[in-house]
């Protein structure tokens, strides 16, 4: 009688536990615990300075050098922290050495700032 009259049988106690434990099963295949975790290399880390006169902020603590390192190589501009160009706009400036050596008494390819008369 109650389905016909639109309102709903509450579900008894053994489907409730079917209904609860296919929900469970179904979280716990999309769940993966992470315990480890890393700064992303590939932004810079902000730092926010300490408060002076906390005495919290001012206990010595031992660096850790592998934190360091990371932090340092995140810092990096490109050509040092990678061996090729990671994107097409990388490319255009990756070699930045010129291609002969500037002799500044050779004035065919030295051309530098002059003062004349009017520029004084």
């Amino acid at each position: 009688m109650a389905a016909r009259s639109g309102e709903k049988e509450p579900p008894d106690p053994v489907r409730q536990n079917q209904l609860l434990c296919e929900r469970v099963r179904k979280e716990l295949q999309c769940q993966r615990l992470h315990t480890q975790y890393d700064v992303n290399p590939l932004h810079r880390v902000h730092t926010i300075t300490k408060k002076p006169m906390s005495w919290h902020d001012n206990i010595e603590e031992p660096a850790d050098d592998k934190f360091l390192n990371l932090i340092h190589h995140a810092a990096l501009e490109p050509t040092k922290k990678y061996a090729e160009p990671q994107t097409e706009s990388q490319e255009i400036g990756w070699n930045t050495t010129p291609l002969i050596h500037v002799d500044r008494t050779d004035r065919r390819l030295y051309f530098p700032r002059q003062r004349t008369e009017i520029t004084k």
